[in-house]
């Protein structure tokens, strides 16, 4: 089982949701997140003062899934998230060792 933990620019939540649903993915969490990467913030003027804005508005988007659908989870977000702007975002994919449905006790590939 793994972990895809990805960051994405917060319009593209929905087509990324769509397409994620369209290949068979079935939950995922989302969080609001602030953050910088290469694009270090940005500046904004507002009511004719500058300011710097250092942490730029991410979505959050973690999907257990089966390792076998991993790459195809990995390479559906990369297509639906990319604008081929900086700040597109990362994903990241990690092991899961364990994981329990509590309603009904069902474990690992089960309980996703």
């Amino acid at each position: 089982m793994k972990l895809i933990i990805a960051t994405i620019k917060p319009f593209k939540l929905e087509e990324v949701r769509e397409a994620l649903t369209g290949i068979g993915v079935r939950g995922m969490m989302v969080t609001e997140i602030k953050g910088f990467g290469a694009q270090s913030g940005h500046t904004e003027i507002y009511r004719g003062a500058e300011y710097a804005v250092n942490f730029v508005p991410k979505i959050k988007l973690e999907v257990a899934v089966s390792a076998a659908m991993a790459d195809q989870v990995v390479d559906t977000i990369t297509k639906a998230a990319r604008t081929g702007k900086i700040g597109d975002g990362k994903i990241f994919v990690l092991d899961i060792q364990q994981a329990l449905r509590v309603r009904t006790g069902e474990t690992n590939d089960d309980a996703l």
